[in-house]
């Protein structure tokens, strides 16, 4: 029997603005993302891919439609509702977004110590193990201004799924990347995901990195306008084409 998805989104829509100004965002959209998978989803900037990632998120209310993380439904919920799944997600950006004051321990001690069921003891311990897990055994109490841009986006990794979320959403990790930093980044995010069982959406217009999706889906224009298996889909050239 399969599991049951941890995002279940169903006929979503979303505006911008107000009276004449109100502007259609996103469409229709469906979509749901299961337990382990790596979904990559691409599309032209302007194509609804951020203000999608950040509804499933919990950054934004919903207001048309159905999206339901781990069943609980975001349509209607209340603030304190919004923080408590943020607090569920993992959430790596094309900018790390790290306290440069802190080292590279502290910016993911950080995390695990929103769960005020942790020790301090607990939390420092958890954010060793994640940072050694991703390749930074030598850097736990390096500051983010000595390290590269590849060193800081594996702490902004370890950040993420250093409380094992059931969800992590990654919106342009790689840009600001050389190809082997991406490279490298990416196949730590598939590895630990599937070890943890955790859940990965990723925007990207990095087609480089496409190989590690299970699914990859495509936005046009608001509109979902491809879910595909990775394994049947290649991207070449700027436009998509079905494997023999």
């Amino acid at each position: 029997m399969r599991q049951e998805p941890v995002i279940a989104i169903s006929n979503l829509n979303h505006y911008y603005g107000r009276g004449a100004l109100r502007r259609q965002i996103l469409f229709d959209i469906n979509l749901e993302i299961y337990p382990g998978e790596i979904v990559i989803m691409t599309g032209p900037s302007g194509s609804g891919k951020t203000t999608l990632l950040s509804l499933i998120g919990g950054l934004r209310s919903v207001q048309e439609g159905s999206l339901k993380f781990l069943g609980v439904e975001l349509s209607g919920a209340s603030q304190s509702k919004l923080v408590q799944i943020r607090r569920s997600i993992g959430y790596i950006f094309q900018a790390h977004n790290l306290l440069g004051f802190l080292t590279a321990r502290q910016n993911v001690q950080m995390a695990v110590e929103l769960n005020d069921h942790v020790s301090p003891e607990e939390a420092i311990a958890q954010a060793r193990t994640m940072l050694t897990a991703v390749g930074l055994e030598n850097r736990i109490d390096y500051y983010p201004d000595n390290m590269s841009g590849g060193q800081k986006q594996r702490i902004a990794i370890a950040r993420a799924l250093v409380n094992n979320p059931p969800l992590v959403l990654a919106d342009e990790p790689t840009a600001a990347l050389d190809k082997q930093s991406g490279r490298d980044v990416v196949e730590i995010m598939q590895r630990l995901a599937k070890e943890q069982g955790t859940s990965i959406l990723l925007v990207t217009h990095d087609n480089r990195i496409l190989d590690i999706a299970d699914r990859i889906v495509e936005m046009e224009d608001g509109i979902l306008a491809r879910d595909s298996q990775s394994a049947v889909i290649s991207y070449e050239g700027g436009a998509w084409s079905e494997k023999p």
